[in-house]
């Protein structure tokens, strides 16, 4: 395995920074390039939540990768906590109120060894705006966003990770079968591995070399409101619609699924469907101050299934992108299979599902 390899990573979301730091840690040379600010886009304005949202809806394909990353997430949070910053990492539960297919999840729960149980919604959140029979997740557990992403800085920084912000790729320069290096506004930047982890915008970078990949923006738009801390206790999720709360009292409600391209505006349309159907669960925050309202541009694809693969005709080449909602969710996973690939090491996964379509 040859670890001292230079490598350049272009996209600075959480699979950028999350991949960039297993590799680091591996012992590669690591560059970052991000066109904004790290961690600026889709990775911060998410909620957190990690888990599938009901994961008996989805293919097995997405649900063993978010199995996987949820087993690494203690470990991994253990290790960014060298930082100084906690990610609020925290297993809060998730209440799943209806409408759901009981027969369905327990069957989920039975075959994958996860306590699901059904009980009286108000018996854990008394201040619904109605009692009704709710599905009970209690490992689920949930990560604040904006302070993980700091601690994975900190963590680049302390492991030597060259990272240039306000950085976009305008050509990639080749020879042969190889990328040698990629054209910025200051200059051409050479290594020998390149990995595209640029979200919604991976396409946009890969030009010519991203032609049959199906990745595009979804967009989403969260509100945050800010109450007491403990007011609420545990997530909810109903028919699309999450409300997590955070240590401090902040309480965010998302979201929506966007396809308006990369227009990143948030709407009032949206704002007043997200507060009708928050205050319709939990009445007391018609009168909790909204304090923030914003939008991320999700890279969608087909089932959610990512795209963690070598490029089929460019041996350096990788991607690791196409994370739709889940991209904070599987961050740790997806930067392991990601630095397997570069490394040449065994992988306890089988990548055929997520290989770049030819």
């Amino acid at each position: 395995v040859n670890v001292t390899q230079q490598v350049l990573i272009i996209g600075g979301g959480i699979i950028g920074c999350a991949t960039a730091l297993e590799l680091a840690t591996a012992g590669s040379r690591v560059t970052l390039l991000e066109r904004g600010t790290l961690g600026g886009e889709a990775s911060w304005a998410g909620a957190g939540l990690l888990s599938a949202l009901l994961p008996w809806n989805y293919r097995e394909e997405v649900t063993r990768l978010i199995d996987g990353s949820r087993a690494l997430y203690p470990q991994w949070v253990q290790a960014l906590s060298a930082s100084g910053i906690d990610p609020e990492y925290r297993t809060s539960g998730l209440l799943v109120l209806p409408p759901y297919d009981l027969e369905k999840a327990l069957a989920w729960a039975r075959a994958n060894g996860e306590p699901l149980t059904e009980l009286a919604a108000h018996s854990l959140e008394p201040q619904l705006g109605f009692d009704t029979p709710a599905l009970w997740m209690q490992q689920v557990a949930q990560v604040r966003n904006p302070r993980l992403l700091q601690a994975l800085r900190r963590m680049l920084a302390l492991r030597g990770v060259e990272i240039r912000e306000a950085t976009q790729v305008d050509a990639w320069q080749t020879a042969g079968s190889r990328i040698t290096g990629v054209h910025t506004p200051h200059g051409v930047m050479e290594a020998e591995v390149f990995i595209v982890a640029a979200g919604a915008w991976s396409g946009e970078v890969l030009g010519e070399w991203g032609a049959h990949l199906a990745i595009k923006p979804v967009r989403g738009q969260i509100l945050l409101y800010k109450t007491a801390p403990g007011r609420l206790r545990h997530m909810l999720y109903r028919d699309g619609l999450y409300i997590i709360p955070r240590d401090d009292g902040h309480v965010l409600v998302g979201s929506t699924l966007e396809d308006v391209g990369f227009d990143k505006q948030v709407t009032a349309v949206a704002r007043e469907s997200l507060v009708q159907r928050a205050v319709e669960l939990l009445p007391w925050l018609r009168g909790t101050p909204l304090v923030g309202h914003w939008a991320g541009l999700r890279p969608g694809t087909p089932d959610n299934i990512p795209l963690i693969s070598r490029h089929p005709q460019i041996e350096n080449l990788f991607i690791n992108s196409g994370h739709y909602r889940y991209g904070v969710t599987l961050a740790p996973v997806s930067a392991q299979l990601m630095a397997d690939l570069v490394l040449g090491r065994p992988s306890a996964f089988d990548l055929r599902p997520y290989r770049w379509p030819v």
